[in-house]
């Protein structure tokens, strides 16, 4: 069977462009729920795999405004799962600011509400103010990932608490759940001390489907060891592919094969009737930059107060954060390949939050995604656009209709659960 591309849609309210929501038509708000609706509709219409929710611990006015202010991940794909049939629903949650049990009962419990198109994004929060908001310090980077391994092994376990059938629910015996197919985790560790069994049934997919975007050498090492679908962040063809290569090269270290691992770079497609029509729109995003928000932006994603520097002077030596490591490393990587201005860097920044950008006709995006398909940077890719609800209707509708017809892309879904539409087994017990 044909080797055929996935699609994830990364899903602001506002859009991914940071002033998308001042497009005229565009929608303004991330706690409208009728205008989330629609756009799972649109998504699902378009045979996406998944709906993937990011999330924020901390209200920053100065942040992309659908990150300040937003409805809570869980509790909005668990309402947009009644009015969806068969997409993924992806939410984000900390493994430095949750706890295992509650994790693993809120997954299983949105698995089991949407017939088995769960997954979790499993992050360990970069910005070190969101510690404040848990009375804490936030860890260093090399912490959190060491919290982070234990955190899945614990979810993963809990999840394998529960046999498929022990729940009997015998009338005429009694019996509700068989006790030989219940058992405790009892895990004792380095961060975690988690008795178990978790009070909920094992999920409809086994497992939900875990995410994960880490692109720093302990996020890779961790995503090859415990994800089943990876965002990247990419700005040039030629480093995704060798990011790809270095990602799926880590499997054989794990026991897995690449088969088991779907790489997604997130991609914020502008799609015009023409490559010229596509600039115009480009350019009056752009155009609506401005005020702290942007600014704001850059400064997060480096870890540096970008606000005492010269916008129209040359980029400074800047460390790697102890925050987005992949992000800043691609980002840099490209301001010095194009010999860009700080100002520049700020722009691309504020287009897409630091992701690529990807603009012109339906046949030219459409050549662009395949070419990164074929050639080894991609799986699929996490689409996020600029602003909704048309930007995401010119591409489900223009875009998504040419991957079909070059075979590159499923015309109707086939299975069931999130796993199915990603190919992927649904896990056996581990005891």
């Amino acid at each position: 069977m044909k080797r055929q591309m996935h699609l994830g849609l990364f899903l602001l309210g506002t859009g991914s462009h940071t002033a998308g929501w001042r497009y005229p038509g565009a929608v303004d708000s991330f706690q409208d729920f009728a205008a989330v609706q629609k756009i799972g509709a649109t998504a699902e219409r378009g045979c996406f795999d998944l709906i993937f929710m990011g999330d924020n611990l901390n209200a920053d006015l100065s942040a992309h405004p659908s990150y300040t202010l937003r409805l809570e991940p869980l509790t909005m794909l668990a309402a947009l799962s009644t009015s969806t049939k068969h997409i993924g629903l992806g939410a984000t949650v900390s493994t430095t600011y949750s706890d295992p049990f509650s994790v693993a009962r809120m997954f299983a419990s949105l698995d089991h509400i949407s017939g088995g198109r769960a997954a979790w994004n499993a992050v360990t929060t970069s910005n070190p103010v969101v510690g404040a908001n848990f009375g804490t310090v936030h860890p260093d980077h090399a912490r959190r990932y060491e919290m982070a391994g234990e955190f899945l092994d614990v979810v993963k376990g809990l999840w394998d608490c529960w046999d498929d059938d022990a729940v009997v629910a015998d009338k005429a015996s009694g019996l509700y759940i068989d006790p030989a197919k219940v058992r405790s985790l009892d895990h004792d560790g380095t961060f975690f001390k988690v008795k178990g069994p978790v009070n909920i049934g094992r999920a409809p997919q086994g497992h939900p489907v875990v995410l994960q975007a880490g692109g720093s050498e302990p996020g890779m090492n961790l995503a090859a060891r415990t994800a089943d679908v990876v965002f990247s962040v990419v700005q040039d063809l030629d480093e995704a592919k060798t990011a790809y290569a270095s990602l799926k090269n880590r499997l054989p270290l794990f026991g897995r094969t690449a088969g088991q691992v779907t790489v997604l770079p997130g991609v914020m497609p502008v799609v015009g009737r023409t490559d010229r029509e596509a600039r115009d729109k480009l350019n009056a995003l752009q155009a609506f930059i401005g005020g702290g928000n942007a600014l704001g932006v850059l400064s997060e994603r480096f870890g540096v107060d970008f606000s005492t520097y010269d916008l129209d002077g040359p980029i400074p030596e800047l460390p790697v954060a102890d925050t987005y490591h992949s992000f800043t490393r691609v980002l840099l990587a490209k301001a010095r390949r194009e010999q860009m201005s700080l100002r520049d860097l700020y722009s691309l920044t504020a287009a897409a939050r630091g992701h690529w950008v990807l603009c012109g006709a339906p046949e030219t995006i459409a050549d662009t995604l395949q070419q990164w398909f074929e050639e080894g940077a991609a799986d699929g890719f996490n689409v996020m656009p600029p602003y909704f609800h048309e930007g995401f209707d010119d591409f489900v509708d223009l875009v998504v209709p040419i991957l079909q017809e070059r075979g590159l892309f499923r015309r109707a879904y086939e299975g069931d659960t999130l796993r199915s539409h990603f190919g992927l087994e649904r896990p056996g017990i581990v005891r």
